[in-house]
């Protein structure tokens, strides 16, 4: 027997529809390109959707057709995020720190019929322009005062505020399939192809409800919420869709994500929540401690991307009262997997026992099943010491990358993510390692992960990294590779003796290297593979 309920479809513009009947009011800001601060309502969010929504129709755009942004987080972006799926096309985010060999490989893969782009990246979407061969028309995201001077674009350049000119606002969102794509996001392609994975409206929808959850990202009505992550990394971690439903007040910092310029909005907007990588997070926490600043109204904060060093933890939460969530995820899970979310009986835990908890990635939210299995397959204990290859499935998990020929990547139907993790018996997961990154010394796993974590407790360390270099006996070993603070004069006996009593020593990096500067990839993760590169020999005599 069926259950008697009504089948309506979970699809993204019902988010837009529930923010304008119950939030119309509530305030969108974004620091425009443009140079000055806009502000509008939910209300005005939703009309100019339907206008936009309509300029794509006369463009032409058929349902499941790719309409791509290139542009920073901002409110013309986020009338894009409804307009192209809303109507039934596939919102496509380009990432624009990708090469531009990458870049163009994306649109021409994803065969983009529209790029809708911030004034900004004219030079790079010009660039982009002569080598690709799908997108028809170039969208300059601008009012008609703004408008870029354009060469290679003369005859297809459009600007973004004469279409919304032209086009009603009278729309009617269709009720579309719900399993039908909704956008598409490619992983960051830091060896081989970037690839495509996308995402259906019942999985956004699905994601979108666990993300906001208490236990999850903890988001509300009285949220003022400051995406820092760019809406072109995995649309944000989903926050433009969650704050619609729950009728947060949104913030969006534009193209200026230094220290200064973000603590400035945090402070004059009143941001309670924010979320971002690790990197953004050490110059946000640089200019507070340099001008003795403070936060007025932010009390937590999501850190992905990238692992949360203990110090940037310590920081936050001593030093500013900003509690810190430890998220996971990856593009192939759109993103959210994992929150490190205390449950009851750890709240009275000792501080250094919170600490080492919070370094963990954190449990699964609901929606996400995980397993950890060994070389053959077989699931691992949840003992907390049982490390394996991380497997993950539910409903916004990819089970095919777009546009590929190649066989399905899940096995007995879980996504392999590439990591090796921990669970311990509370179901906190902590990763030690991506497969490819795992220090293998005679014949045992070092997490590179561990010690790079042990290496940010140290005050004069900024950022350090461990790869494993050749070894003539042991295979590989860790090698430390160090940025120092301004005017340190730490030495690397006083580091590797840092780690006595903290790891066991046969795990000790074998040697420190200072290093001016760490390669960071598209999304804010470092590039170990550059690294390895330069460092692979370390240990071998030449």
């Amino acid at each position: 027997m069926q259950g008697l309920m009504m089948q309506q479809p979970l699809l993204v513009a019902s988010l837009l529809t529930h923010a304008e009947r119950h939030h119309g009011a509530r305030e969108i800001v974004s620091r425009r390109v443009e140079g000055d601060i806009h502000r509008y309502t939910y209300r005005d969010l939703a009309q100019r959707a339907r206008r936009m929504a309509n300029a794509l129709a006369a463009l032409g755009i058929q349902p499941g057709e790719r309409v791509a942004t290139l542009a920073w987080n901002g409110y013309r972006h986020m009338e894009l995020y409804f307009a192209a799926s809303g109507s039934g096309a596939v919102l496509h985010t380009l990432n624009p720190r990708l090469h531009i060999d990458q870049l163009a490989y994306i649109i021409d893969h994803a065969q983009d019929r529209v790029v809708f782009f911030d004034v900004t990246f004219m030079p790079l979407i010009e660039s982009v322009a002569a080598r690709v061969k799908s997108p028809k028309v170039f969208v300059a995201m601008t009012d008609r005062a703004h408008m870029p001077r354009a060469h290679v674009l003369s005859t297809m350049l459009m600007c973004y505020e004469d279409l919304i000119d032209a086009s009603s606002d009278a729309f009617d969102w269709p009720l579309v399939d719900e399993n039908s794509a909704s956008s598409l996001c490619y992983t960051s392609g830091t060896t081989g192809h970037p690839k495509g994975v996308l995402y259906s409206h019942r999985s956004t929808l699905l994601h979108t409800f666990s993300a906001a959850l208490p236990d999850s990202l903890n988001c509300s009505a009285r949220d003022s919420i400051l995406p820092v992550v760019p809406m072109f990394h995995v649309n944000a971690w989903g926050l433009p869709y969650i704050a619609c439903m729950v009728g947060a007040k949104l913030v969006f910092p534009g193209a200026a994500l230094d220290g200064a310029s973000l603590h400035e909005l945090i402070e004059s907007e009143q941001v309670t929540l924010s979320a971002g990588v690790p990197t953004v997070w050490q110059g946000l926490l640089a200019h507070v401690d340099e001008t003795k600043g403070s936060f007025s109204s932010m009390r937590r904060t999501v850190i992905g991307g990238a692992p949360c060093p203990t110090a940037m933890a310590a920081a936050f939460q001593e030093r500013y009262q900003v509690d810190v969530l430890h998220a996971w995820g990856m593009t192939e899970l759109s993103p959210l997997g994992t929150v490190c979310s205390f449950k009851a009986h750890q709240l009275a835990l000792p501080q250094p026992d919170r600490y080492a908890l919070q370094a963990k990635q954190g449990r699964a939210v609901f929606g996400i099943d995980m397993k950890i299995v060994g070389p053959q397959g077989l699931e691992l204990p949840w003992d907390g010491r049982s490390a394996g290859d991380l497997m993950v499935r539910g409903p916004w998990v990819t089970r095919q990358y777009f546009g590929s020929d190649d066989a399905s990547p899940l096995s007995d139907g879980w996504f392999p993510t590439g990591d090796i993790a921990k669970i311990d018996p509370d179901g906190f997961m902590q990763i030690t390692d991506r497969s490819k990154d795992v220090i293998k010394s005679g014949g045992e796993w070092i997490s590179s992960a561990e010690i790079e974590n042990i290496a940010c407790l140290h005050p004069d360390v900024t950022t350090a990294v461990c790869i494993g270099a050749r070894h003539p006996k042991w295979d590989e070993r860790p090698l430390l590779l160090v940025v120092k603070k301004p005017d340190s004069a730490v030495t690397e006996h006083e580091l590797l003796r840092f780690f006595d009593g903290r790891l066991a020593k046969w795990c000790m990096p074998d040697a420190v290297v200072f290093i001016d500067s760490v390669p960071h990839g598209a999304t804010g993760k470092v590039l170990k593979h550059q690294l390895r590169d330069q460092f692979t020999d370390y240990f071998v005599p030449g």
